[in-house]
C-alpha cells in the first residue's frame, strides 16, 4: 500500500499569493489521499496591476518549469486573474495536463439571485477582462451585474491572513461599491472574484449594509478537480507536510507559521 501511495502523482495549486489556500482546504477535504503542492508566486504579487501580455508570459514560463519539477496529476489555478487571463494559453501550451480553473461564480449567482442585483467583487485584472464580460452575456443578461474591481482588497487579505491590523474604514472604501439600491431592490449576492477575499468574509458581512449572500467558489473547484482526478482505492497520504513553494524564496516568518497552520512546509 506504501508503494502504491508514493506512486501517485501530486496536485499543483497555483495563486499569485495565499489565497488560494482558501481552494486549497476544500480539494484536500475530497482528495485526502492526495499530495499537494502549493505555489504562491509572491514575487509576482500582486496581479492586479499588471499588463496583460507580461503577465501572461510570465505565468506560460512559470508553468514551463513547474510542470518539468512536479509532474503533477492536475493543475488547480486557484486564482481568477490568472485563469481569465492565462487558462487558455496554458491548455494550448500544455495539452497534456489537465487545468482546473477558477473563474467569477457569475452563473451561480445568476441562479440564485431574488432581487436580480448581483455584485463581482474581484481585482481590477478580472474586472476587465473579456472573459468575465463573456460570463455574464452567457448566464446572466436577465441581471443588473456590478462589476467591482478592488485596487487593494487582495494585499488587504494578504495582512489580514496573517494576522496584522486592518481597518474597518479601509475594508468598508472597497466593498461599498457592491451594494446598489434601485427601487424597492437591493443587491443579494456578491460573488468573490478573488480567493483572497473569502479569507475576510466574516468581516464582510460584520461591515456590510444590509446581508447579502457572500459567493465563494472553493467548494465548487475542488468537486470540480475530484471529479477529474481518478480515486484510488486504499491509497493514504504520504507521511508529512505537504509543501508551499514561494516564487521569491524568501517567505517571511508570518508567513511560513501560516503555511505550518495549514500543514504545508515553506520553501
Amino acid at each position: 500500500m506504501t508503494a502504491q501511495t508514493h506512486e501517485l502523482k501530486p496536485i499543483l495549486v497555483f495563486d499569485s499569493g495565499i489565497g488560494g489556500l482558501t481552494v486549497l482546504r476544500e480539494v484536500r477535504v475530497l482528495m485526502p489521499e492526495r499530495e499537494f503542492i502549493y505555489i504562491a508566486d509572491d514575487a509576482g504579487f500582486p496581479y492586479g496591476g499588471w499588463e496583460e501580455e507580461a503577465l501572461k508570459e510570465r505565468i506560460l514560463a512559470l508553468f514551463a518549469r513547474l510542470l518539468v519539477e512536479h509532474d503533477p496529476e492536475v493543475c488547480v489555478i486557484a486564482c481568477n486573474t490568472a485563469f481569465t487571463l492565462a487558462g487558455a494559453a496554458l491548455r494550448e501550451a500544455f495539452p497534456a495536463m489537465t487545468f482546473v480553473g477558477t473563474v467569477p461564480a457569475i452563473k451561480p449567482a445568476a441562479e440564485r439571485t431574488r432581487s436580480g442585483l448581483v455584485s463581482v467583487l474581484a481585482t481590477p485584472g478580472t474586472v476587465k477582462r473579456a472573459y468575465t464580460r463573456d460570463l455574464i452575456q452567457s448566464f446572466a443578461t436577465q441581471c443588473h451585474v456590478r462589476l467591482v474591481g478592488s485596487e487593494n482588497l487582495a494585499r488587504m487579505a494578504e495582512s489580514w491572513i496573517r494576522g496584522e491590523p486592518v481597518s474597518d474604514e479601509a475594508v468598508m472604501a472597497e466593498i461599498a461599491p457592491c451594494f446598489v439600491e434601485q427601487e424597492e431592490r437591493k443587491t443579494d449576492i456578491v460573488v468573490l472574484a478573488c480567493t483572497h477575499y473569502p479569507f475576510m468574509s466574516n468581516l464582510f458581512r460584520r461591515l456590510a449594509p444590509w446581508p447579502v449572500d457572500w459567493l465563494d467558489p472553493a467548494e465548487a473547484i475542488a468537486r470540480r478537480a475530484r471529479h477529474l482526478v481518478p480515486l484510488v482505492q486504499g491509497a493514504e497520504h504520504p507521511d508529512g507536510f505537504d509543501v508551499a513553494i514561494f516564487t521569491s524564496g524568501n517567505p517571511d516568518f508570518a508567513t511560513r507559521r501560516l503555511m505550518q497552520g495549514f500543514g504545508l512546509r515553506a520553501q
